[in-house]
C-alpha cells in the first residue's frame, strides 16, 4: 500500500510546553486510522498538525517533517493548497449558518467555481457521497442549522468532501451524537475509505476496533504504540497499551 502522510521526528511545542515528542507515523492510502489515548495526550493537536491548523495558535513550533506524497507540507505548500487535499470534521458539528447547498457549495466557490450546474452537481454528488442526499434533496434552500445533529455532522463531511480532498481529518466525529446518527457516521467512514484515507480520534476503543483498519495509541504527547487495528487491541506489545485498552487507566 502507498505512503499517503510521512510524519518523521515530529515535536510540537506550544509556548515552552512540548505537546508532541518525536511522532513518527506513516499513514497509508485509502485507509481507515483511529487515533487513541485519554483526554489530553496530544491526539487533536497531533491532528491538527496534519493540515496546519496549528498555525493559527500563538507560539506554535514545529519541528520534523510531515510529507503530503512526498511533499513537505510546512515547506512545499501552502496552507490553501493542503487544506484542498485535507479536509478536517470536527467534534461538534459545525454547519455555517446559511443554506444546506451554500455549504456544500461554500469550498468550490471559494476555489473559483462559479458555473451554477457545476455547483449544482458538485452539490449532489458531495451530499450522496455523506448519505445525505436522499433526506434534504428536497429542502436544499433551507437553513442548515435546521437538520438533526447527526445530519449537520453528515453535511459538515459533504462540505469537506466537495472541495475533493484527498485526505480527511475527523475529531471526534460521533462524540455529539445519539447512537443511530453514530452508526450511520461510521457506515460512513467504511464507504470513504475506498476513495479517501481517513484519520481520524476517537475516544472509543470499540468504535476504533470496529472502523479502523490501523490504530495507534498516544499517551502524554507520546506514541506508545502503531499497528493495525486488529494486532493493537488483540497482541499490545507496551505494558501502557495493555493498561489502557483494559480500562486501567484513561
Amino acid at each position: 500500500m502507498m505512503a499517503k502522510i510521512d510524519v518523521t521526528n515530529l515535536n510540537l511545542y506550544y509556548g515552552k510546553s512540548k505537546v508532541l515528542n518525536n511522532i513518527n507515523m506513516i499513514f497509508t492510502e485509502k485507509s481507515v486510522t483511529a487515533l487513541i489515548g485519554p483526554s489530553g495526550c496530544g491526539k487533536t493537536s497531533f491532528l491538527r498538525t496534519l493540515n496546519r491548523l496549528n498555525d493559527t495558535v500563538p507560539d506554535t513550533r514545529v519541528q520534523g517533517k510531515i510529507k503530503l506524497d512526498g511533499l513537505d507540507i510546512y515547506k512545499d505548500m501552502d496552507e490553501i493548497r493542503l487544506r484542498k487535499k485535507v479536509g478536517m470534521v470536527f467534534q461538534k458539528p459545525n454547519p455555517f449558518p446559511m443554506s444546506i447547498y451554500d455549504n456544500v457549495a461554500y469550498g468550490p466557490k471559494i476555489h473559483g467555481i462559479k458555473n451554477k450546474k457545476t455547483l449544482d452537481y458538485i452539490v449532489e454528488k458531495s451530499l450522496y457521497e455523506a448519505f445525505l442526499w436522499d433526506e434534504v434533496k428536497d429542502r436544499l434552500k433551507k437553513p442548515a442549522l435546521s437538520l438533526s445533529g447527526g445530519q449537520q455532522q453528515r453535511l459538515c463531511i459533504a462540505r469537506a468532501l466537495a472541495v475533493e480532498p484527498e485526505v480527511i481529518l475527523m475529531d471526534e466525529p460521533t462524540s455529539a451524537l445519539d447512537p443511530i446518527a453514530t452508526a450511520k457516521i461510521e457506515e460512513l467512514i467504511l464507504k470513504l475509505k475506498h476513495d479517501y484515507t481517513v484519520i481520524m480520534v476517537t475516544h472509543s476503543m470499540q468504535q476504533a476496533a470496529r472502523i479502523s483498519d490501523f490504530t495507534g495509541f498516544f499517551l502524554l504527547g507520546n506514541l506508545i504504540e502503531y499497528k493495525e487495528t486488529s494486532k493493537l487491541f488483540k497482541n499490545p506489545e507496551d505494558d501502557r497499551t495493555i493498561g489502557y485498552i483494559n480500562g486501567i487507566f484513561g
